[in-house]
This record gives C-alpha cells, sequence and structure tokens, in this order.
C-alpha cells in the first residue's frame, strides 16, 4: 500500500484510491483516450493502467522558469519519461526511484505519487512513474 502524505497538485488528476490511479478521459464519440481528462461533457473519467513501459525519456537538467513551475528553488536533475500505458495512452511524467544510468526503453513501469518538493512542510504530490515490482514483471526497484 502506498502511503500519501501531502495534496494532489490539482484535483482530477488520479484517483483515492490506496493504490492510485491517473485519471483520463475517453471521448465519448471516438473512445479515444487521453490525459488529462478534459472538463465538459465530451469525455467519460476512466481511471487508467498503473503500470506501461518506458516508451522514451530524457534528463531535465536545468530549472523550468517559473511560472508555471512551481517547485524547489534548489534545482535537482530529474528523469521525464513517456509511459504507454497498455491500450489506452502515452502519458508524460517524472521517473522516479531509478538511476539515471538504470533507465532503458521498455522498462515496466508503475506508478506512485511523489512530492514536487520534498523539502516542502506540505507536500504536493504528483504522479510519477517508477520500476515495477511483483511477480507480473520480475524486476525489482
Amino acid at each position: 500500500m502506498m502511503q500519501r502524505t501531502g495534496h494532489a497538485i490539482a484535483e482530477g488528476l488520479f484517483t483515492d484510491e490506496a493504490e492510485p490511479r491517473l485519471i483520463g478521459g475517453q471521448d465519448r464519440d471516438s473512445g479515444r483516450i487521453v490525459f488529462p481528462c478534459p472538463p465538459g461533457d465530451r469525455f467519460t473519467p476512466v481511471p487508467l493502467s498503473r503500470t506501461g513501459t518506458l516508451w522514451s525519456f530524457t534528463i531535465q537538467r536545468y530549472r523550468p522558469k517559473s511560472p508555471p513551475y512551481a517547485g524547489p528553488e534548489a534545482f535537482r536533475p530529474w528523469a521525464v519519461g513517456y509511459v504507454e500505458l497498455p491500450g489506452q495512452v502515452i502519458v508524460e511524467s517524472r521517473l522516479a526511484n531509478v538511476e539515471f544510468a538504470d533507465i532503458r526503453i521498455g522498462m515496466p513501469l508503475e506508478m506512485t505519487l511523489i512530492p514536487l518538493d520534498p523539502d516542502a512542510p506540505e507536500p504536493v504530490l504528483i504522479h510519477a512513474f517508477q520500476p515495477a515490482t511483483g511477480p507480473a514483471t520480475g524486476v525489482s526497484a
């Protein structure tokens, strides 16, 4: 079970389950799934898969402009990946709990929540993907 300390960066991005999932939107006409779920009546909210594979990635090595960046002033590089959720959508996400040198295209990943600023007194939580664990993948973190 994932321990959740803090609050979500925005409403409606992920479910409020013990093992949260991202909330996508399924187009009522075409069936196409997008993330995040757009407002309005055209899309039906759908929980997305917690697991996927790394489609592509890069390392963010410089502090983004503020606004929109609202993270810590003391910048630390992070990995950003595109994670393919099978049969659903490819989502952009931070990669967590993995060394940069160990990141590989096609690696199995699972969703987690991490603080945007780990040093903040009241953490703001964002979604991230980390190396998958468990019998389904055979990969350990």
